[in-house]
């Protein structure tokens, strides 16, 4: 397996390890349910904390051609990468940053009228139409152009002639929720946006939209969270494969009597005499200080010889202690735990942290071991 590391694995307390076949396989899935849509790929917030480089050129092997950033410099570094992939720029245009966008070949996602009428000036200086994509809000009430912003826009001809509209795209706010009023609201309204402006291609459908039905696929979709191995339908078992494995190094073991306490706050007190193993993996590492535990029967889990191992007491900045006691044999010093990866699933630890897999993710931290699998050899799309 060819793998990379970005500090050496024998020096750090945890190791992050990246599938990219994963990915790849999670694109391709992804690909197979959009249909005739072309399946695009959001890799803002340096590919949800994976790496935006490694990350996109697999995706781009596998037979990405359309990519999703969130802030200008993101599309930057994509763009040294992949010099023929099309970039949107999801936060829209930065003001007086027309020119950077042209020179690195971005797509800004336009979300107001000023947006539209300074891109449509800058393509007039430029010597050309530049593309761009037209973001409609129809319901989440972030970004995007109101609905009558939207019509007034269409109707502004020396704007509009200045533009040279890619996309026409707006965002799902309960996509996992098929039934949920607003779903089906958005979709009759962009079904009704869309018509306004016929013959652009149209994008409503993240991760969870895909699999809503063709009602929304639309041209094309636009993953993110499924790509990197969260759920996209909760409701139902995980179709996705884990493509993070985050293991924490075992620093050291110890014994501990009934009625002593384990970390800080003392949180944790033994009620028998516990085996305990201190994992090389905090809070500054990524590990949300939300997985400390009390005495409680169910506490957040990591995953050691083939069980699963209670984490007791508090999560701190470098380190963590999990119980070790229900395993049939002593485990040494230099073992390695798994807090995130095939058996501790990213959507089942973001519940124990009462947080979101998308955030989970994104916090992991820089002073890892980061190892980069090989690439999948299946065929592009």
């Amino acid at each position: 397996m060819d793998q990379v590391a970005t500090t050496p694995k024998d020096l750090a307390g945890a190791v992050l390890s990246i599938d990219l076949g994963a990915v790849q396989k999670n694109w391709r899935t992804l690909n197979a349910h959009a249909g005739a849509a072309e399946c695009g790929a959001a890799v803002k917030g340096n590919a949800y904390g994976l790496g935006v480089e490694p990350v996109g050129r697999a995706l781009w092997e596998a037979g990405c051609r359309s990519f999703f950033v969130a802030r200008p410099k993101e599309g930057e570094e994509l763009r040294g990468q992949l010099p023929e992939a099309v970039i949107y720029v999801l936060d829209g245009l930065f003001p007086g940053q027309a020119e950077f966008y042209a020179q690195n070949n971005l797509l800004p996602a336009l979300i107001s009228t000023e947006e539209a009428r300074e891109w449509a000036a800058f393509g007039r200086v430029y010597g050309r139409k530049l593309p761009c994509a037209i973001h409609v809000d129809t319901g989440i009430n972030r970004l995007g152009f109101p609905i009558r912003e939207y019509t007034a826009l269409l109707a502004e001809t020396a704007t509009m002639e200045g533009l040279n509209v890619s996309l026409l795209m707006s965002h799902l706010a309960c996509a996992e929720e098929a039934s949920h009023p607003l779903t089906l609201k958005q979709r009759d309204t962009f079904r009704e946006v869309r018509g306004l402006l016929p013959g652009v291609p149209a994008s409503l459908a993240n991760s969870s939209g895909i699999f809503l039905g063709k009602d929304y696929a639309h041209d094309l979709v636009r993953p993110g969270i499924a790509i990197y191995g969260g759920n996209p339908t909760p409701a139902l078992p995980n179709p996705m494969q884990a493509v993070a494995l985050l293991e924490g190094t075992i620093l050291q073991t110890r014994t501990v009597r009934a009625g002593e306490t384990v970390g800080y706050g003392a949180t944790w007190q033994a009620t028998r005499e516990t085996r305990i193993a201190v994992l090389g993996a905090g809070y500054k590492d990524g590990v949300p200080r939300a997985l400390s535990s009390g005495n409680t029967d169910t506490p957040p889990q990591v995953f050691l010889e083939g069980h699963r191992c209670p984490i007791i007491g508090r999560i701190s900045m470098d380190m963590m202690a999990i119980d070790v006691t229900a395993l049939p044999h002593a485990v040494s010093r230099g073992e390695t735990a798994e807090i995130l990866g095939p058996h501790i699933l990213i959507d089942e630890a973001a519940g124990w942290a009462g947080t979101i897999s998308y955030e989970l993710l994104t916090r992991l931290g820089s002073r890892y071991a980061r190892l980069y699998s090989e690439l999948d050899s299946g065929p592009a799309a």
